[in-house]
């Protein structure tokens, strides 16, 4: 990861060095400060001089740096910073609050809340502790921007390592964009054995025809996530470290149960869009949207491997096989899909149908015979399905509606899922969400082969059935809320032995959820809080009762002619005691354990955050109160959560 972060590095400042820029003039940035041409669309006069000097035409403006997501949501490249850029300042750069991170950067997290509200319906290849610095087809991301531009992302980690994310965009021409991103991150950690190494590469490229007739947008993601495992700590090492014993302070004289395992999750994905409109109204005085029909292909191909290596078997996990661990597992998807899109004053929006067909190959190189039962080597399959969407708008009112039905195939599945939405002016926006799915459980669920004998199964399991009802208000002066119910048939979930079950009764959710902002002069109260409640099924699905955070933070610009802005406060995040999941490294999935509570402790941290033109300048103490009340933050039972932490970090924009 240093070489590729050396070479951007250089290719960087290579870019930034071959010109020396002169700027005529000055015009506002979103960010209230002015910029340097470097985001605006400029004329270069060549003179055989070293400098060069711009002149800035007027006609670029911050707007035209979009970033177009999977669902062709538009947002522009932001550079200011807020309390926001500080919740998702992480390696997987995403809000954690109903998460809990182990200890080490790279790690899994255990789930302090959990969100049932996806309508996706087939069946993936599990593993799920290895998916949350993973990059799936809806987290790509497409750019439109006037100029190159590039972010560097960079964070330190726990010992001898850092997270370095570097994205490079630009428009080769108004039609045609590409960008390339790496993410890299090493982090060796505080215990034994607990070394992460994960590399995210991304090459993306979208397009658009003159006469807006074709359109295309493509990716390409190789993921290589590889962790060591130790499998948490022995009994004698959990004692020494909730007793604070002075000579273990030193977290690698602390036994973990094992130190010579390792699993790794890699894969590689293609993916390719493209439509033609057969016919294209562009929008006018009279017409306020563009109307279009268009008709296209969408093509996915995936293929992941997961692997769990170990030098010697554990009695943890059973007896097995063979002394030297080398369990392997493979999982392929191709998905075709043909679809027609209209656009259309008269269908109050966007509708569109699609058609596509599913191959899945997931499994192992040979049957495996047992005393017992046979396993067999491999689930290969296919479906077809057709999926439907409707995103509709009237006034005040919006309506987004998608239903999929599986019409041939092994795994059957369907789901409905409808969001109205309504708006009053800038003052709130009120939600209401219904979801109705059946969905295939996981393939490491369904099928899984390993050196351990414990860990060989081929159960007959049926479709979870998920209901969800969800009521949210978003509205920066009152409050943002949102509740939402869950009811779930035939719940999977990993049992105490680690094997695959179903619940046999309805488990049923309630989760509360609630943001507000308090604001005086420069300060800022920031709070959020959680109720969650399981009437049925509290035995096999665990969450805390309580969750809540709240950062006390203070803004302002500082020296004269206010070259930077200040953001520095405390966050406090409190969780109630409760029976976390133990974390399996074998199959990567947590567990259900009903022994040992964790919870009912603060986790304090101290943040001052600057801005400095458009570069994000990060400092944090983390769990600032194990240094006066240490031996009692967990992350699982046996995973303690990181001590005392000083890290630090950026987020740099290049207008090129």
């Amino acid at each position: 990861m240093r070489k590729y972060s050396i070479l951007f590095f250089f290719f960087i400042a290579s870019l930034t060095a071959t010109s020396q820029i002169k700027v005529k003039e000055k015009v506002l940035s979103p960010d209230g400060t002015t910029t340097t041409g470097r985001m605006l669309n400029d004329t270069l006069n060549n003179k055989p001089i070293e400098e060069i000097t711009v002149e800035l035409d007027g006609k670029t403006h911050y707007t035209d740096y979009k970033i177009i997501s999977f669902l062709k949501d538009t947002t522009i490249v932001d550079t200011t910073l807020s309390i926001q850029k500080e919740r998702v300042y992480n390696y997987i750069r995403k809000n954690n609050f109903e998460l809990l991170p182990l200890h080490n950067v790279g790690q899994t997290f255990n789930r302090l809340g959990y969100d049932f509200s996806s309508p996706d319906i087939f069946p993936e290849i599990g593993v799920k502790a290895k998916q949350f610095n993973f990059f799936k087809t809806e987290d790509i991301d497409y750019y439109r921007v006037p100029t190159p531009t590039t972010e560097l992302f960079f964070h330190t980690a726990i010992q001898q390592g850092h997270v370095l994310n570097s994205l490079l965009t630009a428009n080769v021409n108004p039609q045609l964009n590409v960008s390339v991103a790496y993410k890299g991150l090493r982090s060796l950690g505080n215990y034994r054995n607990a070394l992460s190494s994960h590399q995210n590469f991304r090459l993306t490229a979208s397009y658009t025809g003159k006469a807006n007739r074709y359109m295309m947008r493509t990716h390409y993601a190789g993921q290589n996530l590889w962790n060591e495992e130790n499998g948490g700590l022995t009994a004698e090492s959990l004692n020494f470290y909730t007793t604070n014993d002075e000579e273990y302070r030193d977290r690698e004289r602390m036994e973990t149960q094992f130190t010579d395992a390792e699993s790794r999750l890699k894969t590689r994905r293609y993916y390719l869009e493209h439509g033609y409109n057969l016919w294209y109204h562009p929008k006018d005085s009279v017409q306020k949207q563009a109307s279009y029909l268009q008709i296209g292909q969408e093509f996915m191909h995936k293929r992941e491997f997961y692997t769990y290596a170990q030098e010697k078997s554990n009695d943890l996990f059973g007896t097995a096989y063979q002394s030297v661990v080398s369990d392997s597992t493979a999982f392929f998807r191709t998905d075709h899909g043909a679809f027609m899109e209209l656009k259309a004053p008269w269908v109050l929006g966007k509708l569109k149908a699609k058609a596509q067909y599913s191959t899945f190959d997931y499994g192992y190189n040979s049957v495996l015979f047992l005393d017992d039962q046979t396993i067999p080597a491999r689930i290969n399959k296919h479906n077809i399905s057709f999926h439907a969407r409707w995103d509709a708008s009237f006034k005040t009112f919006g309506l987004q509606s998608e239903a999929g039905q599986v019409l041939e195939g092994a795994f059957k599945g369907h789901y409905l899922k409808s969001t109205a939405t309504f708006s009053k002016d800038s003052l709130f926006i009120l939600q209401a969400t219904l979801l109705i799915k059946s969905q295939a459980p996981n393939f490491t669920s369904q099928l899984y082969q390993s050196a351990y004998v414990n860990y060989n199964w081929a159960p007959i399991l049926e479709n979870e059935h998920t209901r969800f009802l969800g009521f949210s208000l978003i509205s920066d002066q009152l409050l943002d809320a949102e509740v939402s119910l869950i009811q779930k048939d035939f719940y999977t979930y990993f049992d105490e032995n680690s094997q695959p079950q179903q619940f046999s009764d309805i488990l049923t959710y309630l989760k509360v959820k609630a943001h507000k902002e308090l604001k005086w002069r420069k300060w800022a109260l920031d709070n959020t809080a959680m109720y969650q409640k399981v009437t049925q099924g509290a035995d096999v699905f665990h969450v805390p009762d309580f969750v809540t955070e709240h950062t006390l933070y203070f803004s302002s610009d500082v020296f004269k002619r206010k070259p930077m802005y200040l953001q520095t406060g405390i966050t406090l995040k409190y969780f109630t005691n409760y029976f976390a999941d133990e974390f399996n490294p074998l199959i990567n999935e947590f567990v259900l354990q009903n022994q040992t509570e964790i919870g009912n402790y603060p986790l304090l941290e101290f943040f001052a955050n600057a801005r400095v033109q458009r570069a994000r300048l990060f400092f944090k103490l983390e769990n600032l109160n194990s240094l006066w009340d240490p031996g009692k933050y967990f992350s699982t039972p046996t995973q303690p959560y990181r001590d005392f932490t000083i890290r630090f970090g950026m987020v740099w924009n290049f207008f090129i």
